[in-house]
C-alpha cells in the first residue's frame, strides 16, 4: 500500500539556499535539503488500485509551464509553533495545478482534502519550540525572496508507508506544456506503480 503525495521539485540551487537557513533552533528538527519539495495533494496510504486511478487522472492534467517564487518564512501553530516554512508565489497557476490535483485525486475516490491551499516548502518540524524563540529567528531571517524559477513538470511521490518523510521515491511524471496555446501535450512518464 504506496503513500503518495504530489509535488512539485524544486531545483538544488535553491533547495541549497534554503539549506543554508538551517540554524541552532531549539525544538527543531529540519528537512534534509534533497527532501524539500512543494506539495500540491496528499493522498495518503491508499490501496493499488486507487494508486493506479490516481496516476491515470492526474496523467490527464494539461497546463502551461510558469514560474514560481520563494519568498519570505512563517511558521504554522500560532504560540504553538509546529512547522517553519518558506512562502511560495505561484499566482493562478500554482492555484490552478493545485485544484487539477485535487480532481484527480476525487476521479480517483479519494476525501477531499478539507484545509485549504497554502503553498509553502516545509523546512522544520517543531515539537516543543517557543513561540518566542521562533519570532525572532523569523525576525532575522525572515525576508528572503529568492529568483524565480521554472515549473515545468510536477512529480507523484511516495514515502515510506504509515511513517512519512523521505527518502522519496519519483512513481511518475507529469509534463506541463510550454505555451498555453499548444495543443498536444507531452506524454506522462513511465509509472512504477504497476
Amino acid at each position: 500500500m504506496p503513500r503518495l503525495f504530489t509535488a512539485i521539485e524544486i531545483p538544488d540551487d535553491v533547495r541549497a539556499r534554503l539549506a543554508r537557513l538551517k540554524s541552532p533552533l531549539p525544538g527543531a528538527k529540519w528537512v534534509d535539503p534533497e527532501l524539500l519539495h512543494i506539495s500540491l495533494r496528499f493522498a495518503g496510504d491508499i490501496d493499488n488500485l486507487s494508486a493506479r486511478e490516481f496516476a491515470d487522472a492526474l496523467s490527464q492534467i494539461g497546463g502551461s509551464a510558469f514560474e514560481i517564487t520563494i519568498a519570505d518564512l512563517g511558521a504554522f501553530g500560532g504560540n504553538d509553533p509546529r512547522v517553519l516554512w518558506a512562502g511560495v508565489e505561484g499566482g493562478p497557476e500554482l492555484e490552478t495545478l493545485h485544484r487539477a490535483n485535487e480532481r484527480a485525486a476525487r476521479i480517483a475516490g479519494l476525501p477531499v482534502d478539507g484545509r485549504g491551499f497554502k503553498p509553502h516548502v516545509t523546512l522544520a518540524r517543531l515539537r516543543h519550540a517557543r513561540a518566542d524563540t521562533i519570532a525572532r529567528f523569523l525576525g532575522r531571517h525572515g525576508a528572503i525572496r529568492f529568483e524565480p524559477f521554472l515549473v515545468d513538470r510536477f512529480v507523484l511521490m511516495s514515502s515510506r508507508p504509515n511513517i512519512g518523510g523521505g527518502p522519496y521515491v519519483i512513481e511518475e511524471t507529469f509534463s506541463l506544456a510550454w505555451a498555453a496555446d499548444e495543443m498536444d501535450w507531452p506524454e506522462a512518464g513511465e509509472s512504477s506503480l504497476g
